[in-house]
């Protein structure tokens, strides 16, 4: 039976689990809240903003309005000026800019705005004129240049010497609204900039009734629609990110709760059965077992929202210095985080003690008289098909893993496949321990010495103990394995397709900027036209027609020789003829136009990178590059497998730091509980050391029997994760083990069980010693 000190260690291992698994879930969900987007700074000041008619796409999570060609834009403007109540109508005409500061393009600023625009976002000159020739400019204040200096601006016509004609508050670069009109393709959005003290709803309302069906109306948060593409791309990339940490911390938080409420009433049976013995009903001791698990989550909650709440402002400032938020993101705390938090406890809790308090109200009187109480060994139909349900689902999103050709939806498969598979090993495990024990042993033959023999039949003898603190090491192991393994693998498949893209040596990459002007050669613009709804994303390059995906072709019913009317990125209308349908070739894009017809309709486009032929000299000039092609295919997404490795270590640090202490946990609170048992080694003449050596040696066939397991699933959810590649490239993929991740895991978790099982026995031992030496 329990002592006290063996009750409230017992306890208080339930509530570290469930404190630790509450503050996780607090801190991701507290990150997740905050990621809503901010008002554009460019357009802060203009309380109604009209925006272009939206794109409709399920593919883009982030599509760019349909723009209105600038005269289109500039007659809805005039007729929205002429509103009660507005001060100004302002078309935002944007297009890519970038400084040369000291040699190198500043990356804190890329878009350009013409000189009107300023009032959008409230900048005021603090020094100087407004520009007035095509080869003026305003800076803000933070680039520490004054008026008349010289500043070389990039644009996507390549660089040019500009004089600074005058400075504004924060960060920005604007032209004269002549040049503005010019260099920007379409027009996304008209802000009007109110008088004082007008009616925000009501100029809102004859917004719309002039537009008609032309446009969108937005006011206060909703302006947040019109954020930066590649904030809203960052943005997005980080909600997916928090995305999957809430689900697995969601997940890891259950299972190790879970397990270990499980483990700890299990190690309670003597005390249960003697409370059988004296009258209490199977109904007296779940209930007492539902409270005690209410008090510990309730308690577990509030200290785990309190620890997440404190650490959650550090983490968004690291997700932002990382690259997976933009410089725009702040934590901000709102009520459903904190409810969500404050349930997860006592609810996780009574989740985790549910299926345990079923079996411990059947604990029979008799069992409080025993000297020693073996398992029963059977496992209930319940938990067998619990297990194999959960199996049953892992292998069919498996399949689905292995058969998407789409990199999201694989990984999505792959992750929430990987928890069935677990939670099925979970659930099987104490049928499947005794032959993995009969099989980790087995090439020794017949285990010599006592320590030895006692680590594999104390073992065989208690699956169910077994299982429960090998259940840690299990997902520890499963998810570190998976996270890691599918990363590395993509990253080297996604690697090899680069490289036999490149059709030449030598390639020109951009440096510091988000893609190359003309002057770096003629590279594939990337741009997007629309057709009725939907944009389309195009890739103009040097050919004399259009080339169309088959899919698109299929979808729309269009055939070789006609003509498709198309709106580009001027909001000009197009009709292009189809020329070509190909099967594949186009890589990421649905279609590729002729370069010359991209570059009318678009003079902000850039290109992501340029060949550079054998006779063709070298470019130079900020923001520009010359590698080989090896260093491209290294190279082309380094910031995009950056922020994916970082990705990963994130989540294998959540189930790998999470499960390193439960592992930990779980041993502590089993050595503690092992009081008899070690007073029996020590009645034989075991020494202190020995009965260390022994909880040693079974806590590390512990983690040998979860690091099994747990590799059997990773495997299983790699292999599926190989051939959904496999599907995605169109080629063979090799399939990629971090071993040096796979052995730190592996590694930490055998020293914190060794760590947790052997220093308590000794002490335990020895203090009972002197107990009977007394």
């Amino acid at each position: 039976m329990l002592t006290l000190r063996g009750r409230w260690m017992s306890l208080l291992g339930a509530f570290l689990a469930a404190a630790v698994g509450v503050g996780v879930v607090a801190l991701s969900t507290l990150l997740f809240a905050s990621g809503k987007a901010p008002v554009p700074d460019r357009l802060a000041a203009a309380a109604v903003i009209v925006r272009s008619p939206a794109a409709s796409v399920t593919a883009d999570p982030f599509p760019e309005a349909r723009p209105w060609s600038s005269p289109a834009a500039t007659g809805l403007a005039a007729r929205l000026a002429a509103i009660p109540g507005v001060a100004a109508a302002i078309p935002d005409r944007v297009f890519y800019a970038q400084p040369v500061l000291d040699g190198r393009p500043d990356e804190s600023v890329t878009l350009g705005q013409g000189w009107a625009g300023a009032r959008l976002g409230g900048a005021g000159l603090v020094a100087g004129a407004p520009p007035q020739g095509d080869r003026d400019l305003v800076l803000g204040r933070t680039f520490g240049r004054s008026p008349g200096d010289r500043v070389t601006l990039l644009t996507a016509a390549g660089p040019a010497e500009y004089t600074v004609s005058g400075v504004v508050d924060g960060a920005g670069v604007f032209l004269s609204d002549a040049t503005a009109e010019r260099v920007a393709p379409g027009v996304r959005a008209i802000g009007l900039v109110l008088a004082p003290d007008v009616d925000t709803a009501g100029v809102a309302s004859a917004a719309e009734r002039v537009t008609g069906g032309d446009g969108q109306v937005l006011t206060g948060d909703g302006r947040s629609a019109l954020e930066p593409r590649a904030d809203a791309r960052t943005r997005w990339i980080g909600m997916q990110v928090l995305t999957a940490l809430a689900a697995l911390s969601g997940f890891v938080t259950v299972f190790v709760v879970a397990s270990t409420f499980a483990f700890t009433v299990a190690q309670r049976r003597r005390e249960l059965g003697l409370l059988r013995a004296i009258g209490a009903t199977p109904r007296q001791v779940r209930r007492m077992l539902y409270g005690e698990a209410l008090a510990v989550g309730a308690a577990a909650s509030v200290a785990g929202l309190a620890v997440g709440a404190a650490l959650a402002p550090a983490l968004g400032a690291v997700l932002v210095d990382a690259g997976f938020e933009p410089a725009s993101y702040r934590v901000r705390f709102e009520a459903w985080p904190v409810a969500v938090s404050l349930a997860a406890g006592p609810v996780v809790a009574l989740l985790g003690v549910w299926s345990a308090s079923r079996r411990a109200g059947r604990a029979r009187p008799l069992e409080a008289l025993r000297e020693a109480i073996v398992e029963d060994r059977r496992m209930g139909r319940a938990r067998w098909a619990a297990g194999l349900s959960c199996a049953a689902l892992g292998l069919a999103l498996a399949a689905g893993t292995a058969t998407s050709d789409d990199a999201q939806n694989g990984a999505t498969f792959a992750l929430y496949g990987a928890m069935a598979l677990v939670l099925a090993a979970a659930a099987l495990a104490p049928a499947v321990v005794p032959p993995v024990v009969r099989l980790l042993t087995w090439p020794l033959g017949r285990v010599r010495g006592a320590t030895g023999m006692l680590a594999r039949e104390g073992a065989l003898t208690a699956p169910r103990r077994t299982a429960g603190t090998a259940a840690p090491v299990l997902l520890t192991v499963a998810f570190a394995v998976m996270v890691s393994g599918m990363v590395a693998t993509s990253a080297n498949a996604y690697a090899a397709r680069r490289a036999a893209a490149v059709e030449t040596g030598t390639v020109v990459v951009p440096d510091g900027t988000p893609g190359l002007p003309d002057t770096a050669g003629r590279g594939p613009l990337e741009s997007t036209v629309y057709t009725g709804e939907r944009p389309l994303s195009v890739s103009g390059v040097d050919r004399p027609g259009a080339a169309i995906s088959r899919g698109l072709a299929d979808q729309y019913g269009w055939s070789v020789g006609q003509s498709v009317p198309m709106v580009f990125a001027d909001g000009e209308t197009v009709p292009v003829r189809v020329g070509e349908i190909v099967d594949s070739g186009l890589g990421q894009v649905d279609m590729q136009l002729p370069r010359d017809l991209v570059r009318a309709h678009d003079p902000s486009a850039l290109a992501p990178m340029a060949d550079l032929r054998a006779a063709e000299p070298a470019p130079a000039g900020p923001g520009i590059r010359v590698v080989d092609v090896a260093t491209y295919a290294a190279e082309a997404d380094t910031e995009e497998d950056r922020l994916i490795w970082i990705f990963a270590l994130m989540l294998v640090g959540v189930s790998a730091g999470y499960g390193a202490l439960a592992v930990a946990n779980t041993l502590l609170m089993s050595a503690v509980h092992r009081v008899r048992d070690f007073a029996v080694l020590r009645l034989a003449g075991a020494t202190r050391w020995q009965v260390a050596l022994a909880a040693a040696a079974e806590s590390a066939l512990v983690v040998a029997i979860g690091t099994l397991l747990g590799g059997a699933v990773a495997v299983a959810a790699l292999v599926s994760i190989r051939a959904g590649l496999s599907e995605q490239v169109r080629a063979p993929v090799d399939l990629v083990v971090p071993w040096p991740v796979v052995g730190g895991v592996v590694g930490l978790c055998l020293l914190l069980a060794v760590l947790a099982a052997a220093v308590p026995a000794r002490g335990i031992s020895g203090g009972w010693t002197a107990r009977r030496s007394r």
